[in-house]
């Protein structure tokens, strides 16, 4: 949870691609202030602008430098102010604060921050003279880690490296609370105060062991964001705001759905007044939840387009872009983590016989939807018959769906694996349209079954689902390995820690499920 402060601060120094993805303001800027300067050993040639957001710069604005080396842009209103790039032919650039004031400097082509020289702007002085402070700083510390570094030293050789490490930090220290005392208003040190990680509360002395930790865990997500300025639109024009942001979606907040819904929607609403830190919280945590590994964290991702996209409070989103998102969220909510499993009803091994799901459950059912040439699935089937002969006297049941384009080979392998559960799929008799409406209409079998693929957002093979005996989804895309462990659980009661536990997805190395337009794709 620790933010070292050479590591961030390496990262005014340190080059960062440049994505052209155009401006984060399609109008331009309007301001009374201009940002000039004069670049020794450049003439005659374009320079470029470039703003951050979040943890990327993109480019902003393009000037020319003249043939006595002079350029001109215009400031950047209140909102629009944060830290810059000024980018050089090579590329070469060196960052800046763009703040409500006149900035001119003196620099070179080749855009080293030692030699900038600030004619105006109090804000980028207080800057640059932080930035040579801190590299000499980094020029103490380079022996000090090569001390501790040292595998041919022992524990007493190092202490002294390890205490002048300490002096070194406090007086890092020293020098950022010194500029944030000073001067809290400016957005220099709103940035730096943003960098420095807050400090739990004192636990109450009536608390020890894992009680203690506990209430200091608490404590310090409680104060997590004292340190930044909710209220600045101008604070996610600093890498660093990405960066704790990720930090306390993925790291400090517990990875259970339920919590990181209760939690997430806390912050989003503290930034609901900031436009712009609302548009990038939102976002980011709509990222993160859909392109999460998490087992059930989809929920979360459901959760977010319901109240911010669908509802119309995203409105940077547009009609393509929110259809998109709505799109995806029905695929899932169907199947999410404590919402009741829809019955499926196919075909056995016979195609004479259907089989429905909810009349043949157990006290725990695994619906699994695989495919005899999925090479993950030849893999992970066996291992889950292993499974299923491990419980199935203690009343675990396995519904199986061939997910195969053709029953061959599904017929196959179920034979030759001797998979002793049960065993249905579809057919393409019953996937005409005709046939379909006419077995719906009677009740033999309904929409959401005969279109399983999409009821339970079949987009890769094997697809996993554990439920109970009254069918809520209690796990979800896990591998043999983890839903024997839910059992052990849930059967036998041993410990089981779900915080976190990673879905076993087979997007990325298993078989894609065949594309709705197959010729088993439901009505």
């Amino acid at each position: 949870m620790k933010k070292s402060f050479l590591l961030l601060m390496l990262t005014s120094l340190a080059f960062l691609a440049i994505g052209q993805k155009g401006t984060t303001n399609n109008k331009p800027a309007k301001s009374k202030h201009k940002i000039s300067g004069h670049i020794e050993g450049l003439k005659d040639t374009t320079i470029y602008l470039a703003n951050y957001y979040g943890k990327q710069l993109y480019y902003n604005d393009t000037a020319r430098v003249d043939a006595k080396g002079r350029f001109e842009f215009n400031g950047k209103p209140y909102e629009e102010c944060g830290k810059y790039a000024l980018v050089m032919p090579g590329p070469k650039y060196f960052e800046f604060m763009v703040v409500e004031e006149d900035i001119e400097f003196d620099c070179t082509a080749d855009a080293d921050p030692t030699k900038i020289k600030v004619l105006k702007s109090e804000t980028n002085q207080m800057f640059f003279e932080f930035i040579r402070e801190i590299n000499q700083k980094l020029r103490l510390r380079a022996p000090l880690d090569q001390c501790l570094g040292d595998s041919t030293k022992s524990e007493a050789d190092k202490k002294p490296c390890r205490d002048e490490l300490e002096k070194l930090n406090n007086e890092v220290s020293d020098i950022q609370w010194k500029i944030i005392n000073a001067h809290p208003d400016n957005l220099f040190s709103k940035y730096l105060k943003m960098a420095i990680d807050v400090k739990p509360d004192a636990a109450p002395d009536s608390l020890t062991g894992d009680k203690k930790q506990l209430w200091l865990y608490l404590n310090y997500r409680k104060h997590f964001w004292d340190n930044t300025d909710l209220t600045d639109p101008r604070m996610v024009r600093d890498a660093q705001f990405h960066r704790i942001l990720e930090t306390y979606l993925t790291k400090v907040l517990p990875q259970i759905p339920d919590t990181m819904i209760t939690e997430v929607n806390a912050l989003i609403k503290r930034v609901e007044n900031n436009p712009e830190l609302f548009k990038y919280v939102t976002h980011q945590a709509t990222y993160l939840s859909e392109t999460s590994k998490i087992m059930c964290m989809d929920k979360l991702f459901v959760n977010l387009v319901d109240t911010y996209y669908t509802s119309g409070k995203a409105t940077w989103t547009n009609e393509k872009g929110l259809k998109d998102m709505k799109d995806a969220a029905d695929k899932k909510r169907n199947c999410l983590c404590g919402s009741i499993a829809p019955d499926i009803i196919l075909l056995d091994t016979t195609e004479t016989k259907w089989v429905s799901m909810y009349k043949n459950r157990g006290k725990y059912t695994l619906l699994v939807i695989w495919e005899s040439t999925c090479g993950h699935c030849k893999k992970e089937i066996p291992l889950i018959l292993d499974v299923y002969h491990k419980w199935k006297d203690k009343g675990f049941v396995v519904y199986a769906v061939g997910n195969d384009l053709e029953n061959d080979g599904w017929l196959k392998f179920v034979k030759e694996k001797d998979l002793d559960w049960i065993n249905v799929s579809d057919t393409k008799e019953i996937m005409n349209n005709e046939k379909a409406s006419e077995l719906i209409s009677k009740g033999v079998t309904s929409l959401l079954s005969l279109n399983y693929r999409t009821t339970y957002d079949v987009t890769s093979t094997p697809k996993v689902y554990l439920m109970d005996e009254n069918m809520k989804i209690i796990a979800k895309s896990i591998g043999a390995e983890q839903i024997d462990k839910f059992l052990e659980h849930l059967i036998d009661g041993k410990e089981l820690n779900t915080d976190g536990i990673k879905s076993t997805d087979y997007e990325d190395h298993g078989n894609p499920a065949p594309a709705k337009t197959g010729k088993k794709n439901g009505k």
